[in-house]
């Protein structure tokens, strides 16, 4: 019996390496997560990574459904959850998103993070989503570091990105690298642009984070009239020479209402 464990721990240690898994399993740090996802008793949850379902058995005391997505077949096929829990062995990402609001719930690999995160912001019906990210992607994209990325202004609008706290590396198994964040994204009841602005509004992201001019000023001065971006600009209290990122949202969207209807003059 023992000659056999050696071989059966270096698979499931590849298998680990693989589907780049790294289990939460401080207590605390798993009350935490369910308590920033805050689902209530008629809630639909999905969870990205099931694991070895310590978050899903906590989710399921909280939520009225949970549906737990695990790859992993080792994993999938020996989860002991309660009944209002549904495993799926699949990918998350080839999921179909529910038609009824539902949120998403995970300890989400770090190397698809991005997809992941694509696929929550295309899930018309999603209303929030907790993720346990790579510290360093959540802080990019909440502007923790003082800069804000092109996601996250030109999905502004319609989803508030916030970090919701940051879990110490020792808190998993295997230890990763670095520390991980709570990345919470809430989508808003009413939208920040309405929907039907929403193309012209992520143009104009698209021009300003392009380069084109060499700042943002530049740039937004190849569209519209010169005397008119100056003016937005004052208005937004950006100095001319402001880099792209160091924007924000909020001033995105002003500099946008501001300029929309002069769109196309030069």
């Amino acid at each position: 019996m023992a000659h056999n464990t050696q071989p059966i721990r270096n698979e499931r240690d590849r298998t680990r390496r693989v589907l780049s898994q790294t289990f939460l399993h401080a207590p605390a740090e798993l009350d935490r997560v369910v308590r920033v996802a805050a689902p209530g008793r008629d809630d639909l949850v999905l969870e990205v990574g099931a694991g070895d379902g310590r978050l899903t058995r906590r989710l399921a005391e909280a939520a009225g459904r949970v549906v737990a997505y695990e790859v992993d077949p080792g994993l999938a096929t020996t989860l002991a959850v309660p009944r209002n829990v549904a495993v799926r062995h699949q990918d998350f990402l080839t999921a179909r998103p529910p038609r009824e609001p539902f949120t998403v719930v995970g300890n989400i690999p770090y190397a698809l993070t991005a997809p992941i995160v694509r696929w929550c912001l295309r899930a018309p019906a999603l209303t929030s989503a907790t993720l346990v990210t790579q510290l360093e992607y959540a802080r990019k994209r909440t502007g923790d570091y003082g800069r804000w990325s092109r996601l996250t202004v030109s999905t502004w609008p319609e989803f508030h990105w916030g970090l919701s706290g940051r879990i110490p590396r020792r808190a998993f198994r295997p230890v990763p690298r670095v520390d991980s964040g709570i990345l919470r994204l809430e989508r808003r009841p009413v939208p920040l642009v309405p929907h039907q602005r929403m193309p012209a509004y992520q143009s104009f992201v698209d021009l300003g984070f392009g380069g084109v001019g060499g700042s943002l000023h530049a740039s937004l001065r190849q569209r519209y009239p010169a005397r008119r971006v100056d003016g937005a600009f004052r208005a937004a209290r950006l100095d001319v020479s402001t880099v792209v990122s160091h924007v924000w949202p909020e001033q995105w969207l002003l500099l946008f209402r501001l300029l929309w209807s002069f769109r196309g003059q030069g």
